[in-house]
């Protein structure tokens, strides 16, 4: 199976960074405390983003095919470092008519999103370098 691939590139300016994926290009930098000009998301909050727009994305597309009464769907996510664990918090916010049994249902399937299911199992990260 043919992955994504996100290519990130860094010239000499701190810390802007041009990311694409795709047909899609966007900006990544480090805040002005940490160096950078805030040009853009830290790398980390690309991160918080993956999981909150694909929670989101998820429980629209289980809301849609149950034609379930959710106007709007909000996902917050939140992370802190406890030692060496990150912890994340998610909060979903749905606007509409639910009974407790599709809340329920709904929770589950938050848990079921793609970013969800990698960020809860290992990962392996395999890196190579060259020289151009």
């Amino acid at each position: 199976m043919e992955l994504n691939t996100a290519m990130a590139t860094i010239g000499l300016e701190h810390y802007a960074t041009e990311i694409k994926i795709n047909t899609h290009i966007l900006q990544s930098d480090e805040s002005e405390q940490n160096g950078g000009k805030d040009l853009g998301p830290e790398p980390t909050d690309f991160l918080r983003i993956s999981l909150a727009s694909c929670t989101a994305i998820t429980l629209r597309m289980y809301a849609n095919r149950k034609k379930l009464d959710v106007r709007q769907i909000r996902v917050m996510v939140s992370s802190r470092q406890l030692n060496d664990v990150t912890i994340l918090r998610r909060q979903v916010e749905l606007t509409g008519t639910l009974n407790d049994e599709q809340r329920t249902r709904m929770l589950q399937i938050a848990n079921a999103c793609p970013v969800h299911k990698i960020l809860s199992n290992p990962v392996q990260i395999d890196t190579s370098i060259s020289m151009t």
